[in-house]
């Protein structure tokens, strides 16, 4: 069946880089793909930028993941090729984080493909979501946003994006074949690509209190530490995947698969269980400081 946007996803896959928002179940990953199938067809290279950090597509969730397409084929199952950590799953407290990440994989993407597709997360309303979108648009600079909406929803952003930039901003209707994925199933999804991430062989690397970003405080104690989720930093901003960090015998240990070519940690605002790969957020200020 064709797609409602069909025509305009032609459009879109001759441009440079375009940017989908919109509420969840909105449709922004199908007619992200929808954009990059034509894109190859025409034999351009693609660059898709995933900033869902609660339910990824590329890389695991409290990442941005850039994969970056050469071939049709390559859509089946896009792989992560780049990897920025944000350490959360929801933008309410890490909106810097989240439009720094999201920035810098769509520069890295511009690097190396002919189109750049950014797809967003789903905090569309209030302070929180029309902030993220206003420095996300006025970083990347796209030369399309495409606003996917069900009802008035999305204008204010559209609105507000009109109003300060002069970009291209469409509104078109969700797909009405997009079915809704209820709060559970999301967590269900979320804890499946934690399992994927931390799945064996794990490796257990001693790390000293030097190597974090943030710095850790003078005299912190490293036992509450334990079960963080951190970053683990290649050395040029980029993340090489997931770690927690065990406190035993008074040694602080990561626990990851990604410890090859790792030269820094950041912490993450969650600890994770590794049994049930559920997560609870963290204040880092309390966590650092007892404030």
């Amino acid at each position: 069946m064709a797609s409602p946007h069909d025509d305009f996803t032609e459009r879109l896959a001759r441009t440079d880089c375009v940017m989908l928002v919109g509420a969840m179940d909105t449709g922004k990953s199908t007619v992200a793909r929808q954009i990059a199938k034509k894109a190859l067809a025409a034999g351009r290279s693609v660059a898709l930028v995933d900033a869902d950090i609660a339910n990824s597509t590329i890389g695991p969730p409290t990442c941005v993941g850039l994969a970056v397409l050469q071939r049709e084929s390559d859509l089946a199952e896009p792989k992560a090729e780049r990897l920025h950590f944000v350490g959360g799953v929801t933008p309410d407290r890490l909106i810097l984080q989240q439009v720094i990440a999201t920035a810098a994989m769509a520069d890295e993407g511009r690097r190396r493909a002919d189109l750049v597709i950014v797809d967003t997360t789903g905090a569309v309303s209030g302070v929180v979501g029309e902030t993220l979108k206003y420095h996300k648009v006025e970083l990347i600079r796209p030369d399309v946003v495409l606003a996917l909406q069900r009802g008035g929803e999305m204008e204010p952003i559209v609105g507000m994006l009109n109003r300060f930039f002069s970009v291209e901003v469409v509104t078109q209707p969700a797909d009405p074949h997009v079915m809704p994925v209820g709060p559970d199933q999301r967590e269900a999804r979320r804890r499946e690509l934690f399992a994927l991430e931390f799945a064996e062989p794990m490796e257990r690397w001693r790390v000293r209190p030097t190597v974090f970003a943030p710095t850790l405080p003078v005299g912190l104690d490293l036992e509450r530490l334990d079960g963080m989720l951190v970053g683990i930093q290649d050395g040029t901003g980029g993340c090489l995947g997931l770690g927690r960090l065990v406190h035993e015998e008074g040694v602080l240990r990561v626990v990851t698969a990604a410890g090859e070519g790792m030269q820094g940690l950041r912490l993450g605002s969650l600890r994770i269980d590794l049994e049930r790969y559920s997560v609870k957020p963290v204040n880092l200020r309390e966590l650092m400081f007892g404030i």
